[in-house]
């Protein structure tokens, strides 16, 4: 890992074994960007990368060489100083003009990686891990200063980028659009990958050629979404999960937000990413700085899985903080699919007692233990327990469920406040509502206040007070709701198109003071399921609820798609009733529990109603995710087969040393008089010899290059000629292979 600057040619070149990224000081002073992918020697200068002419009808400096912006791939580019693409910033001045000429002012390189206040982002435990590169342009008339974050990380295809605006001028001005990374690359021979769906079909992964003009994936509702995540990737069309150039950019960012892809007429293609531009408008007074989110590129030329495994190994150890980073998750039983809003303290306790028989761990209470919560019409923003239900409040139930030997959850919804509540009949001002308009409601509610300091500590001592009394070691954070009226009647009508980001500093702030104050606390994000499922909430909540769809068939795919940016440790995963409550579908407990334990795997219903046969099951379930959940999730994961592409589905994790791993294969529908089907596995050392066990007890031993290049044979017929049998009949069907390395 090193960071090379020619001073003499304006040269910059970060590099390590996995990647090269190269730019130059452009003889008018602008950044340019010259080369970025697979490591490349460095050099004095790589001018012979800079691309400059004179194109007809181009507007160019005449001064200055008939430089054209238009035809130069640039660093932070903006729109209008001969440049006609869209560009990474923009600033209203106080003469009403939108132009920003910003020219190189000098550069400085810090060992390790700077905080971002305020904001989440990726971070170094060790200076030696990563090196960052500074380099600050300033615009000449107005004062304005753009500082351009570059860190590379030793040993991995990742560069984190962000930038840091400062008013240096006399008077204020407004930020219009400020992207977090602009990269121009020199071709446009690429299919782009977005992650797309809605509630409960989250992160569906969509793939199609680049073709000329603008491509984006984007989120207004306050939130990244269910319905596009703030993650885009670029590939080769020759690129597979296993080989082939690509490109993942994602946003350590949980608000508004733009992915966006444009492609010109020269072939260029421009990509862009950072806080959405749409409603958007800080006012910078003199003196005053604006950090943009962080955004984080991994390149690789070894396929997709790859490109994965290092967004999971980044995520996993150097997003992720605290005592709950790298410590396996407890195994959960959520009471919100067993009871909803029907429940009381006997029948909690008796939930909880069947669960510690099966070998459960943690009891979480959701929705409904507070004020007059009865449903979901009221009581929202009154986080205090219901003496009615809970005699003995949440530290007496705290107390009797830990008695028990498990540990205890709760569930907030620390955002959001029912009309018909006692803090909204308190505080009707705390809400985001445009006044002299009618609000409107979602889920018969509305959405606190978060961009104000004081609604912020409201709720926060309210849930601190909870949890300093109660014996809680994990909280559900829920978010059930996207913004409307977004205005805070706080903030003057020149500050409205701030609300949006305050709102979700805000939000950061929260929890920022919450794990600080209990950091033994495993925090869990949940927005109405994967509505916020981003890299930002991974800095404070290490594990998110993938979708409220529980579904196992549903999830194969849910899971499969989250899995290209996001690992498996971060998805929350539960054996859910059948028939399934969102779709009324019926999968078997096998099923159910074999896709759920990739996650971090719990129960979302009542033990209790289960037959004999059942809770013996769930018994061996768990003592199975007891014994390989560290593999799990921790191990190395790789997509094998996709359930968007065929009737099957699989993956699996390898350890570390590649000594065991575990390969999940689903067959959607069952089929008749099917063909012969092999699944070629990965990760494996070709040259150890390994026993492979099948879950319904048929075993053998392999090579390792034998099951990467011949494969599992997974007919319905037979299994890899390890004891001839015939596979069950009947729809949704899985299959675990357990390996372990021999001596």
């Amino acid at each position: 890992m090193r960071i090379d600057v020619h001073e003499k040619s304006g040269t910059f070149h970060l590099h390590n074994d996995e990647l090269s990224y190269v730019m130059k000081v452009l003889p008018n002073g602008h950044l340019g960007q010259l080369y970025f992918g697979a490591p490349i020697h460095d050099r004095e200068d790589f001018d012979y990368l800079l691309e400059i002419c004179a194109r007809s009808h181009a507007a160019v400096f005449e001064d200055e060489g008939f430089v054209s912006l238009e035809h130069v791939k640039q660093e932070y580019p903006s729109y209008g100083n001969s440049d006609f693409r869209e560009g990474a910033v923009e600033i209203l001045q106080p003469d009403g003009s939108r132009l920003s000429d910003f020219r190189y002012a000098g550069y400085r390189i810090e060992h390790g990686k700077p905080r971002l206040p305020g904001l989440p982002a990726t971070y170094t435990e060790d200076d030696a891990e990563a090196e960052t590169l500074a380099v600050t342009l300033r615009d000449g008339k107005d004062g304005m200063e753009a500082t351009l974050f570059y860190t590379i990380f030793a040993g991995a295809g990742v560069i984190a980028r962000s930038a840091r605006l400062e008013n240096r001028g006399t008077e204020p001005v407004h930020i219009e659009r400020a992207m977090s990374l602009s990269l121009d690359l020199p071709d446009a021979s690429y299919d782009w990958i977005q992650l797309a769906g809605s509630w409960a079909r989250e992160r569906t992964p969509l793939r199609q050629p680049l073709h000329s003009g603008i491509q984006a994936v984007e989120s207004l509702r306050g939130h990244s979404s269910h319905q596009y995540n703030p993650f885009l990737m670029l590939v080769r069309p020759e690129t597979g999960e296993d080989s082939g150039e690509a490109m993942g950019f994602c946003l350590v960012y949980s608000g508004n937000f733009l992915a966006q892809i444009q492609a010109d007429t020269y072939g260029v293609t421009r990509v862009t990413m950072g806080i959405h531009p749409a409603w958007f408008s800080w006012k910078l007074a003199p003196g005053e700085s604006f950090q943009t989110p962080e955004a984080v590129i991994v390149y690789t030329n070894h396929g997709l899985n790859a490109m994965s495994q290092t967004f999971h190994r980044l995520f996993r150890d150097r997003l992720a903080r605290g005592a709950w980073k790298n410590r396996v998750r407890p195994i959960l039983i959520n009471n919100w699919e067993a009871t909803y809003f029907d429940f009381d303290e006997p029948k909690l306790l008796s939930i909880a007692e069947k669960a510690k028989e099966e070998g459960v761990e943690l009891f979480v209470l959701d929705d409904g233990w507070f004020g007059a919560r009865r449903n979901d019409r009221a009581g929202l923003g009154d986080w205090v327990p219901a003496e009615g239900l809970l005699p003995s409040g949440i530290a007496g139930l705290s107390k009797k469920i830990t008695a028990m030997g498990l540990s205890f959850g709760l569930w907030f919804e620390p955002e959001m406040v029912n009309p018909d509540s006692d803090l909204y009949r308190a505080h009707p001002d705390w809400t985001l509502h445009a006044p002299g308009r009618k609000p409107t409601t979602s889920r018969h509610q509305l959405v606190l206040d978060f961009s104000r300091p004081e609604v912020v500590d409201y709720v926060h001592g309210l849930i601190a007070a909870i949890l300093r009394e109660a014996d809680i070691s994990y909280v559900k954070w829920d978010m059930n709701r996207s913004i409307t009226e977004c205005y805070s009647i706080a903030l003057p009508a020149d500050r409205q198109g701030e609300v949006f980001h305050r709102y979700i500093l805000g939000v950061y702030d929260l929890y920022e003071r919450l794990t600080s104050e209990f950091p033994e606390i495993l925090f869990e994000s949940c927005a109405g399921g994967g509505g916020r499922f981003d890299a930002g909430l991974l800095y404070y909540a290490p594990q998110g609820w993938t979708s409220d769809d529980t579904d196992a068939i549903e999830r194969i795919r849910i899971q499969y798609g989250t899995s290209y940016a996001y690992p498996v440790s971060s998805m929350g995963s539960h054996v859910s009733a059948v028939p399934n409550h969102q779709l009324r579908r019926v999968t078997s407990l096998k099923t159910r529990a074999d896709v759920a334990y990739f996650g971090t795997y719990g129960y979302e219903l009542d033990l209790n109603r289960l037959s004999e046969e059942e809770q013996e099951q769930v018994k061996a379930c768990t003592r199975f995710m007891k014994e390989h959940r560290e593999l799990i999730q921790y191990g190395t994961f790789y997509r094998l087969r996709s359930p968007f592409e065929s009737n099957e589905a699989a993956w699996m994790v390898v350890s570390g040393d590649r000594k065991e791993a575990i390969v999940a294969y689903y067959q959607i529908l069952s089929t008749v008089n099917g063909g012969f089907l092999r699944l070629p596995l990965r990760g494996l050392d070709p040259d150890r010899f390994y026993h492979v066990r099948e879950d319904a007890g048929a075993e053998g031993d392999f090579y390792g290059d034998e099951l990467m290049r011949a494969g599992l044979v997974t007919s319905d017929e037979t299994s890899q000629k390890i004891g001839e049998r015939i596979r069950p009949a009947g729809d949704f069907r899985s299959t675990l292979y357990l390996l372990r390395a021999k001596d």
